[in-house]
């Protein structure tokens, strides 16, 4: 099979976890997932991301502190989320939280049900693992762009391992939290974090899988 070929598959099959079993992931194969990550492109080489690794019970006591401190406080992040979507960018991110709510069984107009599985993302949907991502604020859009391009990597090695993934960027609007209870310093930004390990093929959710626009839409200049 060619190198495309593979790529594409991993591309393709690879799907935001939201359940996942309690397995821990063996220490050898969490230290191959981020030496090939490390490869990710950089601007400059800058390697501006920083990860900071929580397993097993560090998980779920962050996972615990973080549930209850989300419950009680409004979103604060490091880095302003966007001032709104439209057009085609809402009707995307409609779509795929409507067909997120329809594999879980949550009807559109149940609002607690709604409330109940975003509150699922601040017990990291049940992962044994959470790599927080921050950059330096001094590297600016920079620094954020790069730490994108690393994740997507890191997202991209974990489906080639076997292991289940899902990107969350609101544990990042929690920032003053993460930066207290992992001790992160005040000259990083936290941009998001990924939580992985083994699917729990069972759960509903993890039969949710989103499209993708076609390249014409996307691509100017294409014959």
């Amino acid at each position: 099979m060619s190198t495309d070929v593979v790529l594409e598959q991993l591309l393709t099959d690879r799907y935001s976890c939201r359940g996942f079993l309690p397995d821990l992931i063996p220490e050898d194969v969490i230290t191959r997932l981020f030496t090939l990550a490390q490869r990710s492109a950089s601007w400059c080489n800058s390697q501006a991301w920083q990860v900071n690794l929580t397993s097993g019970e560090d998980t779920a006591q962050f996972a615990k502190e973080l549930t209850a401190w989300a419950s009680a406080h409004p979103p604060a992040p490091d880095i302003a989320g966007p001032d709104r979507y439209e057009g085609v960018y809402a009707e995307r991110r409609r779509s795929a939280g409507f067909g997120l709510y329809e594999a879980v069984g949550i009807a559109r107009d149940d609002q607690e049900g709604r409330l109940r599985q975003a509150m699922d993302n601040f017990r990291f949907f049940g992962a044994p693992h959470v790599a927080v991502i921050s950059t330096p604020k001094a590297l600016g859009t920079y620094g954020t762009v790069d730490c994108g391009a690393y994740v997507s990597t890191l997202l991209t090695v974990a489906q080639s391992l076997g292991l289940a993934t899902i990107a969350q960027a609101a544990i990042a609007m929690h920032s003053s939290f993460v930066h207290k209870h992992l001790q992160i310093p005040a000259d990083r930004d936290i941009v998001c974090a990924v939580s992985f390990g083994y699917a729990d093929n069972d759960h509903p959710a993890n039969g949710f899988r989103t499209d993708r626009a076609d390249i014409a839409t996307v691509v100017e200049g294409l014959s």
